[in-house]
């Protein structure tokens, strides 16, 4: 293992708050969240982890940044993340952009869920899709059977609606609709709320059509910022 992969490690160390890293593992055994399992926690704030990222990522290259996210502890591969964040928004060079891209795909089996809450897809993954025209992309990733490759699709084209372009964002929500999982439910929510927050005319087009077939969660996320009474007709469509 490299030396500076080693020396980010041992800047994550200092930063650990012991308390927080027993916290982590009990309050996710609750059900309000899932990590990967065998999941090692430092308990390293997430503000630490940015701080970190923000003075490594010039230093660290693409291979040793693949030893930081294999790791088992949450910390080094969220640290990872926001170091991959900070050189994609650093660089100028589509060929580097790209190489970045490809690497943050290869190494998807080593994000899991509250990862990908993170804005790495829509700041990563997001971004190079809408300005390259990358539409395919992302769409492979809904159309995969693995459920973290769904979900950061749909992430990914939150990018899209703070652009003001829908369309695919809908088609991914649409499609997914009927997904097993609550989480796809609450991304697919979120989502919609999104869009109704640039364009609340857009949501209420999408929610008449739809919102009976929509399970309780997405439904619930997605009417979350409307008006009261508009967020009461459709939850009493629902009895």
């Amino acid at each position: 293992m490299s030396s500076i992969v080693n020396e980010i490690k041992e800047a994550l160390v200092v930063l650990s708050i012991p308390e927080k890293a027993e916290f982590f593992p009990k309050f996710f055994k609750t059900g309000k969240g899932e990590y990967g399992e065998g999941d090692l926690f430092l308990g390293v704030k997430v503000p630490d982890q940015r701080i970190v990222a923000k003075e490594y990522y010039s230093k660290i290259d693409l291979k040793e940044l693949g030893q930081l996210i294999s790791s088992k502890y949450h910390e080094h591969r969220l640290t990872a993340l926001f170091i991959l964040i900070y050189k994609f928004e650093k660089t100028k060079a589509a060929k580097e952009k790209e190489e970045f891209v490809i690497f943050y795909l290869n190494n998807l089996p080593y994000v899991n869920n509250w990862d990908l809450v993170d804005s790495s897809c829509y700041k990563i993954l997001g971004r190079y899709a809408f300005e390259n025209r990358q539409d395919e992309l992302l769409r492979n990733l809904s159309n995969s059977e693995e459920m973290w490759y769904k979900r950061i699709a749909v992430v990914g084209t939150m990018y899209y609606v703070k652009k003001g372009n829908f369309e695919l964002t809908k088609e991914f929500v649409t499609y997914n609709l009927k997904h097993t999982h609550d989480l796809m439910h609450k991304a697919n929510g979120w989502l919609l709320r999104e869009v109704g927050q640039k364009d609340e005319n857009e949501l209420i087009n999408y929610l008449n059509k739809y919102y009976k077939d929509m399970p309780r969660t997405c439904l619930r996320y997605a009417i979350e910022k409307l008006d009261e009474d508009i967020r009461q007709n459709y939850l009493k469509g629902r009895i």
